[in-house]
């Protein structure tokens, strides 16, 4: 498995359990970690933002065929060991990730918010960490 973390500033402890989770999973074959342009933070909360790609391995399936209806024979298809709706199901099974918190064909966001109240201060700050997971394919690659 190939994990590429270099447009990842680290943010995110939510992001970091989530990665940790993907690489448990063998059927994946890259995750690629990123921020989102929209993170931001503030005197009162700190909005953390970002994106998952996942590109998932393939196994080969031998079909029994006949040729012409009297040669028997095989035919080899190629299809993915993971897709996005099964991954939903894996991870809601994971304890520290559970179930995503918005789902559509193409992606997955998990949204979580943390209360951090550093030492020595009175205030605290509200911690706001957004996650999106996509499927990236040589249609749908990962942004450059």
């Amino acid at each position: 498995m190939d994990v590429d973390r270099s447009r990842w500033s680290g943010d995110g402890d939510f992001t970091a359990a989530l990665v940790v989770a993907l690489e448990r999973i063998d059927a994946i074959r890259h995750i690629r970690v990123e921020d989102a342009p929209s993170s931001r933070a503030e005197a009162g909360y700190s909005f953390i933002s970002n994106e998952v790609y996942l590109a998932f391995g393939t196994r080969t399936r031998r079909e029994p065929v006949r040729r012409f209806g009297l040669i028997p024979g095989f035919r080899r298809h190629e299809e993915k060991a993971l897709t996005l709706d099964a991954l939903e199901g894996v991870l809601a099974e994971v304890e520290t990730i559970g179930p995503p918190d918005y789902t559509d064909p193409g992606m997955l966001q998990y949204l979580r918010t943390v209360r951090v109240v550093p030492p020595y201060q009175t205030r605290g700050y509200k911690q706001v960490e957004l996650v999106r997971i996509y499927e990236a394919s040589e249609a749908n690659p990962p942004p450059v």
